[in-house]
């Protein structure tokens, strides 16, 4: 999806607020039997307005949390409660409503509050290896496992702290090939300063388990400390990659992640570390924020957020550095957004987490796609 095309689907998803008491399918006609479109969708690259068109296309659902693509398109998406792994296609047909089906419950999950069936991802070599990887909270831990689809997990790392609260749990492969992973702090913010401890970290490792020959602690797949609660990762410009973080009180963080580097927390809570600490990029209050999921979106960094509900967009310059102020959409529309990821097709999807809270509207939970006219390959 273009900046051009993002920027003019942010302004437009208004219209997702007339979808959402539709649980599954495309918007539903209007008098004259067609579907209720935007503007009419352009080529023209000075167009301010190219048609968005937002469906509702997965509801009552039980807390999802990850969210993944196949190599043929469908998404993989995890519940944390239910420990369910569902698959939604989508049809041929457009006014086909898209089939959601259960895969698996992973009986190996031992929900607890924020704990549960949390992150999944995609082998880069799933054509061929058919494997899929998910974070989860056990018995006794949380754990990383490899899994094909219908199969018992094989645990790859085991023994990351686990607690009712702060879990982390994203998982991502980079573009270096290798797994990377967030853990929180488990209610022991001094854990995130112990480098033998695999709490409040973002790890990095081979589809193995194992830790890379150069990642920054010897011998071990912790690749940056001093984290709180991570739960979103993205590349953007240059293979960079970036993660959104809660804080506690004063600051939820947008981080620029370097191995090695330490981000602080418990000693700071976002800016003012000093030399020995990494400062994040941006800050948000809590308040307005609370941002979990991350995706880029050609070269705008977008952020699905829950206290916050909403949408933070931030746009980078090729070089990486951060163009302008960050624009926020979707504001109260929608409530408690978790996870958003651009699918092979270049829309984007976008996951409600209000079920957790009480704070359920009429579908809840929902997976909500949005298409921008002129944004898909092949399409006029």
């Amino acid at each position: 999806m273009s900046t051009r095309v993002w920027r003019a689907a942010a302004a437009s998803v208004a219209a997702l607020a007339v979808l959402s008491s539709c649980s599954f399918g495309p918007p539903p006609p209007d008098e004259s039997g067609e579907p209720p479109n935007l503007p009419s969708p352009s080529t023209d690259p000075e167009a301010a307005n190219p048609s968005v068109v937002a469906s509702v296309i997965a509801g009552d659902l039980e807390v999802p949390w990850g969210l993944a693509f196949l190599p043929d398109g469908s998404a993989l998406v995890t519940e944390r409660e239910s420990a369910r792994l569902l698959q939604i296609t989508m049809p041929d047909d457009p006014m086909a409503a898209p089939s959601v089906d259960e895969v698996q419950v992973i009986e190996e999950v031992v929900p607890d509050g924020e704990g549960g069936l949390l992150g999944v991802a995609v082998s880069p070599e799933y054509d061929t290896d058919e494997t899929v990887y998910i974070f989860y909270t056990a018995e006794d831990d949380n754990r990383i496992a490899a899994l094909k689809l219908g199969e018992a997990p094989e645990p790859i790392l085991t023994g990351i702290p686990k607690s009712s609260i702060h879990n982390g749990g994203q998982l991502s492969f980079g573009p270096d090939g290798m797994l990377y992973a967030t853990t929180g702090d488990a209610s022991d913010p001094d854990a995130a300063q112990d480098e033998d401890s695999l709490a409040g970290k973002i790890l990095r490792m081979t589809p193995e388990g194992e830790a890379p020959d150069d990642n920054p602690f010897d011998d071990s797949v912790v690749y940056t400390l001093g984290h709180r609660n991570s739960q979103g990762l993205a590349w953007g410009p240059e293979e960079q990659l970036y993660a959104t973080e809660f804080g506690a009180d004063s600051a939820d963080e947008l981080n620029r992640i370097e191995a090695g580097k330490n981000y602080g927390w418990p000693i700071v809570e976002g800016h003012g570390g000093g030399d020995d600490l990494t400062d994040p990029l941006l800050t948000w209050e809590p308040a307005e924020a609370s941002c979990a999921g991350a995706s880029f979106a050609d070269s705008i960094l977008v952020m699905a957020c829950l206290r916050g509900e909403r949408l933070w967009e931030v746009e980078f310059a090729a070089n990486g550095t951060v163009v302008g102020e960050p624009t926020a959409s979707l504001i109260g529309e929608l409530g408690r957004l978790r996870a958003v990821a651009e699918a092979p097709d270049g829309t984007l999807w976008i996951s409600t987490s209000n079920v957790e809270k009480e704070q359920a509207r009429d579908g809840d939970d929902q997976i909500i796609r949005i298409v921008a006219g002129g944004s898909i390959e092949g399409q006029t």
